[in-house]
């Protein structure tokens, strides 16, 4: 069964999520957590290692002194959350050109801020996907499985012809094999620093730089 549709995430993926961990805790610093950069860095390899639920609410959870609703922890850290030019990973413009030169089609799943399309504009890597999910526009966060039933019917394939391609087991792999399509598994970003056995045993194929991913996706077809 080959693929014919690939998706991506975006964060940890095509821009460095070092941007989104430092938003995270520059937020929380504002909302009064007092918290370390050494005890922050270990909190947030736990989670890595972990690869279950949204970092940023269990750091909330963990660092901040009193309860503070979703919503207001999300606009703090979105005050130091924007992709600026240099995050863009080095690898991504030739494996995009890669892909479509060899016939896919590209899309993007993705929880991010709309403004994540100005910043895609102007890199210009927007030209490259023929539709673009993200959380914002569509009130949809992954891994609710009704964002990749979305992407997939939008894009007009089936979902074993599908692939998604991110930083997270639980969030990318384990929900797009769940809603029937493939899984590459970025390592770098959310994912941990070096995974376990069992966690490598999950994704139909796992690359640690986007220069891999053509031959993965590839093996995919095989």
């Amino acid at each position: 069964m080959g693929v014919d549709v690939v998706f991506f995430d975006i964060g940890g993926v095509i821009y460095d999520d070092a941007v989104y961990e430092r938003a995270v805790l520059l937020g929380l610093r504002d909302l009064g957590a007092e918290v370390t950069d050494e005890e922050y860095a270990a909190a947030y390899d736990e989670l890595r290692r972990a690869q279950a639920g949204s970092f940023r609410d269990t750091l909330a959870d963990r660092f901040l002194p009193e309860p503070v609703d979703r919503d207001t922890v999300t606009e703090h850290v979105s005050r130091y959350w924007a992709n600026e030019p240099e995050a863009l990973l080095p690898d991504v413009r030739p494996c995009l050109e890669a892909l479509r030169d060899a016939g896919y089609l590209l899309a993007v799943v993705a929880n991010q801020p709309s403004e994540v399309r100005e910043a895609m504009e102007r890199d210009q890597l927007d030209a490259f996907f023929s539709w673009m999910g993200i959380s914002d526009d569509l009130g949809l966060e992954k891994p609710d499985p009704r964002i990749f039933a979305h992407a997939v019917e939008t894009n007009g394939a089936e979902p074993g012809h599908c692939a998604m391609v991110g930083d997270r087991l639980d969030y990318d792999v384990r929900a797009a094999k769940a809603a029937g399509m493939r899984a590459v598994w970025v390592l770098r970003g959310e994912a941990p620093r070096d995974p376990t056995p069992e966690q490598l045993a999950e994704p139909d194929a796992a690359v640690r730089s986007l220069a891999e991913l053509p031959e993965a996706l590839e093996g995919l077809d095989a």
